[in-house]
């Protein structure tokens, strides 16, 4: 298994990446050049994560997607510890936040790798996207923030 960033032609994942903006590549483009990405490879490309600054000492999870294939298996936890272990490395940021949706699915998964409710944007998903975005059966509707310190 291999975590490596990738500097240039980050559209060859867009598959993967559009799982993470469900199907809205117009979300995409607001970070994916701007944001560092990463993925994880284990005989093939099972994850992606996309990572920006967002200022005082803030990083934030844009865009994180599993393959289906590797689904369930620990590689989204391992890339983001990889995240949590570079950056701290770097003493430059104190806070690392992820936003989603409110769902079962989502939120006890970035609770079960150490991040903590922080705020709410309410209509996110409604106001942001063209279409409707529904997991598990719930309509998503506002973005729910979750931070964990470096």
């Amino acid at each position: 298994m291999e975590i490596r960033q990738v500097t240039e032609n980050k559209k060859q994942y867009l598959p993967l990446l559009l799982l993470a903006t469900d199907g809205q590549e117009s979300a995409l483009d607001e970070y994916l050049e701007s944001g560092d990405m990463y993925v994880l490879d284990d005989d093939g490309v099972k994850c992606q994560c996309i990572v920006t600054d967002e200022g005082d000492g803030i990083l934030e999870i844009k865009n994180i997607a599993t393959a289906p294939e590797g689904q369930g298996k620990g590689y989204g936890k391992k890339l983001i510890n990889f995240i949590i272990e570079k950056y701290k490395a770097t003493g430059k940021y104190t806070i690392l936040q992820v936003g989603t949706g409110d769902s079962p699915m989502t939120v006890p998964f970035y609770e079960k790798c150490g991040f903590v409710r922080s705020h709410v944007v309410k209509n996110f998903f409604i106001e942001k996207y063209d279409h409707p975005i529904f997991e598990c059966g719930i309509q998503l509707v506002d973005m729910v923030y979750l931070r964990q310190p470096l």
